[in-house]
């Protein structure tokens, strides 16, 4: 049954993700953290973070390292195949039909309307994650629950990312490497 979960689950995720890896974590995050309970909210931060850094996209390594958590191996198998296969099949269907549509203005019109949406799901997950990384969850919001080492090293990131036009991979490592000094400092 457990397979079968994670197989529903995921399928859903992949059905319903439009807009990228970004636009997935709000449904990743209600399947994973609020329906299934199988991660806490502090653990789902780190799915992200895991995501990020390992290739592929965000989805295919959130099902697969929800699946391995959960049911093993097996469970990774359930987990992907659920989140690919509603993916294969609709690119098949739209590939198809946009090449014979293209030029419509409805589908124009469709596509067009599709972009608010998926920019206010990008937006809530990046919302959702900062509030877990800065305050731990929704709940403990307050100037003194706030974990000012880290909204440091948000602002240095930003700050190199967008003025320094820094690697971002090389940002990343950078976050990590004062992460760690903090921790070994006692902040």
């Amino acid at each position: 049954m457990t397979y079968l979960e994670l197989f529903i689950s995921f399928f859903k995720i992949g059905l319903f993700s439009f807009g990228g890896g970004y636009a997935a974590m709000p449904l990743i995050q209600d399947q994973v953290v609020t329906a299934h309970q199988w991660l806490s909210m502090p653990e789902f931060t780190d799915l992200v973070t895991i995501s990020q850094m390992t290739p592929g996209p965000i989805a295919i390594n959130s099902a697969t390292f929800v699946g391995i958590k959960i049911a093993g191996i097996p469970g990774a198998l359930a987990a992907t195949l659920g989140c690919i296969l509603p993916s294969c099949v609709i690119v098949m269907l739209i590939a198809k039909l946009y090449l014979k549509y293209r030029n419509m203005d409805l589908l124009q019109g469709v596509l067009g309307s599709l972009r608010p949406a998926v920019v206010a799901m990008i937006a809530s997950a990046g919302v959702s994650i900062l509030f877990t990384a800065f305050w731990g969850s929704m709940e403990q919001l307050s100037l003194s629950g706030t974990d000012w080492g880290l909204v440091f090293i948000f602002v240095v990131c930003v700050v190199f990312l967008k003025k320094g036009r820094m690697n971002p991979v090389l940002v990343m490592v950078l976050a990590g490497v004062a992460k760690t000094g903090l921790a070994l400092a006692g902040f």
